[in-house]
């Protein structure tokens, strides 16, 4: 199963220790579940984690550093998505399309628009948890 997850998950699950941490690790964690990202991606992952204003600490962000690094597969993106809704998050849709992937995680509404757009399966975190997590004996 590949899967694509959303900044702003990977945010939450930064910041709190709650549901978007559970499904991020599940993601990172399940032999059978790979983690796609784009360079693009992998690149905003980075520089959103690191905004002061998030005020994760040196050491969090190494933690966060390390997963993606170790848990991530980097997906070449050929081609642009239009998503008009917001063109900055069509990046996301193109690495879903690139890697065929099966889900894509996100807490952004705006997503719900771009269903049409991929054939991925759009899930909120609640959702992806209930849906994906929870078949596998893991809440």
């Amino acid at each position: 199963m590949r899967v694509v997850v959303d900044t702003n998950v990977l945010v939450s699950a930064a910041l709190r220790d709650r549901k978007p941490e559970r499904v991020v690790l599940f993601v990172a964690e399940q032999p059978d579940v790979e983690w796609v990202a784009s360079r693009e991606i992998l690149s905003e992952y980075g520089e959103v984690l690191a905004r002061p204003r998030f005020g994760l600490t040196p050491r969090i962000l190494v933690r966060w550093r390390r997963l993606l690094a170790s848990a991530t597969t980097l997906v070449e993106v050929p081609n642009d998505v239009e998503f008009l809704r917001d063109r900055k998050d069509a990046k996301f849709l193109a690495c879903a399309l690139a890697a065929d992937a099966d889900f894509f995680v996100t807490g952004d509404r705006d997503f719900e628009h771009a269903q049409r757009l991929v054939r991925t399966t759009i899930l909120s975190v609640t959702l992806f948890e209930k849906l994906v997590c929870g078949t596998r004996g893991r809440r």
